[in-house]
């Protein structure tokens, strides 16, 4: 008896740029990119694929699965670093675009850890008021923030949306616990700028743009020790020992993070979710993305325990632990 997942939904844009046409535009090559990232392809955005607009479209996915309408939903959280407005909130252009009227409406920003965070957080306010229908949403136009000359950036990442419906069940599946962590120490490793200040006292002059800023070798040192520590922590704390997981599903974040996780936990390459090479790093997108792609594929079974684990800017990171 907890909250549980009633419908998963994705959505991305028509458009895939290849490594190949990356190779016009920096100077790359298509094995240089698979080899260091495991990318052949993303989706990127175009007209009428603004961050919002991804959103709705996951989201009205999931409520068809759920069986529901937006007019059943009583909050929207959404999790994102690239809403094209700073204010209104995405979650409540996304309100106005499923026509949502009753629900509430917020964005959260913790970079790619976005989702789990979000999915922590709605999973307090059911089990507070167990009658509420929840949107929880991961969805970026990262080719917004992307630097199209820096080729150790552009290459990584991707544009899209997934979406998760969440309620309260009587059984025995649902959301089992979380384990969320941040270190805003080490936020010069991966960051991005805001638009310059109108205020010249407050002016950030080494200010880059408005782009994504990663000092990769760094972050992947401490991406793949703090998602295994975030994992084991949780298993520990919730007595559930690692076999008895179905499948992971991480951020996708690259391939070697993703290979070298597996080798830490000591899984084998069949229990860890991989789409990377689909759709890029697509920050807090990419879980529910996976999730939703996992769920139409039929790797999920009722009772099935299925472990979500990310890391991103901030640094922030966690796990969370779902019965199916």
């Amino acid at each position: 008896m907890g909250t549980i997942i009633l419908g998963t939904g994705a959505y991305l844009p028509e458009r895939v740029l290849t490594n190949q046409e990356l190779e016009k535009i920096v100077d790359t090559s298509d094995e240089w990119i698979r080899t260091r990232t495991g990318i052949s392809t993303r989706h990127i955005g175009g007209k009428g694929d603004e961050t919002y607009q991804l959103a709705a479209k996951a989201a009205a996915n999931a409520l068809q699965m759920a069986g529901l309408s937006a007019v059943d939903i009583d909050l929207i959280i959404v999790a994102t670093i690239s809403s094209h407005m700073l204010m209104p909130s995405c979650a409540c252009f996304v309100q106005k675009e499923l026509g949502a009227g009753k629900a509430f409406a917020f964005d959260i920003n913790a970079a790619c850890s976005g989702f789990v965070y979000a999915l922590d957080m709605a999973d307090k306010y059911i089990l507070a008021d167990p009658g509420k229908k929840i949107l929880v949403i991961g969805t970026e136009t990262l080719s917004s923030r992307t630097n199209w000359e820096d080729r150790n950036t552009c290459v990584i990442f991707g544009d899209g949306a997934g979406a998760v419906v969440l309620g309260h069940g009587e059984g025995e599946g649902g959301i089992i616990g979380a384990n969320l962590f941040s270190d805003g120490n080490l936020w010069a490793l991966l960051h991005m700028h805001t638009a310059p200040s109108c205020n010249p006292e407050l002016l950030q002059a080494a200010s880059p743009g408005v782009h994504i800023v990663m000092e990769g070798r760094e972050v992947f040192k401490y991406a793949v020790k703090a998602m295994e520590e975030a994992i084991l922590k949780l298993l520990e704390q919730e007595q559930i020992p690692l076999d008895a997981i179905k499948l992971i599903i991480p951020h996708q974040a690259n391939i070697r993070i993703l290979n070298k996780l597996a080798e830490r936990l000591g899984v084998s390459a069949e229990k860890i979710f991989i789409n990377v090479q689909k759709y890029g790093n697509t920050s807090a997108a990419s879980i529910p993305i996976a999730l939703d792609e996992a769920n139409r594929a039929s790797r999920l079974e009722p009772g099935d325990i299925v472990l979500l684990c990310s890391f991103g800017g901030g640094f922030t990171w966690g796990a969370v632990l779902i019965r199916w």
